[in-house]
């Protein structure tokens, strides 16, 4: 299926994926939207994408996504969406000793149940035909990214439930990447970055890191593909296999 004058919303769009994923989207002929929560972002992130992308559509909205009397509001003022893209989720390093019991909640009431939230919501404003899609995680362990780890796992769980919930109309995936230098790791030095990026392909298959436009890709595909419901796509480069 074509992207061409279909409607499409990324929610944390303003950076890393969501960001590659908006420029790949307005080049496909999509109309986007980004949602962010920081006004500073959400301006920089629309001018990369304009000066990438002249010719689209492109709007832009500030709010917290995860706040659901805020995002039923959005989308009730607004023409319903063909596509929605959800970016949401931070990190969590250290295993289930190393971290407090708050801190772990917290890592999954961000990666999962703020996504539950919009998939709530979201899927009431979807246009038939149309998809939702998670950003889910590949690598570590239980022992080294407890909460993290548990979150994308319940986001697993959820794409195949609600695969099933809202077929034959609509769709729902996931994709799943591993470690890759985006603005997620933006509190850390140069320095650290070229580190973990060091550590991170020396233990992988393909002995690199991957590109934020080639997780993006992942992204239109699912949402391009008719026939693909209820999968967690990984674009992780082997990181489990190795």
């Amino acid at each position: 299926m074509s992207l061409a004058q279909q409607r499409v919303l990324i929610l944390g769009g303003t950076s890393g994926f969501g960001l590659q994923v908006a420029q790949q989207a307005l080049a496909a002929g999509a109309e986007v939207t980004i949602v962010g929560r920081h006004a500073d972002r959400l301006m920089k992130a629309q001018q990369a994408i304009i000066v990438a992308q002249p010719e689209g559509i492109l709007e832009t909205a500030q709010f917290n996504a995860s706040d659901v009397k805020t995002l039923t509001a959005f989308f009730e003022t607004n023409e319903r969406f063909d596509h929605v893209v959800s970016m949401l989720g931070g990190a969590l390093g250290g295993g289930f000793l190393a971290n407090s019991v708050a801190d772990i909640r917290a890592a999954i009431e961000a990666k999962f149940f703020d996504n539950l939230k919009i998939a709530q919501v979201a899927s009431r404003y979807l246009n038939a035909g149309g998809s939702l899609t998670f950003t889910s995680g590949s690598g570590g362990s239980p022992a080294t990214a407890s909460g993290a780890i548990v979150g994308n796992q319940a986001i697993n769980l959820m794409v195949q439930g609600l695969a099933v919930e809202l077929a034959p109309d609509k769709r729902v995936n996931a994709v799943s990447p591993t470690w890759t230098p985006t603005g997620l790791w933006r509190e850390l030095s140069d320095d650290e970055v070229a580190e973990q990026t060091n550590a991170f392909a020396a233990n992988v298959p393909l002995k690199r890191v991957a590109k934020p436009a080639e997780v993006a890709s992942a992204y239109l595909y699912l949402m391009q593909n008719q026939f693909v419901t209820g999968q967690v796509l990984a674009v992780d480069g082997g990181v489990d296999l190795a």
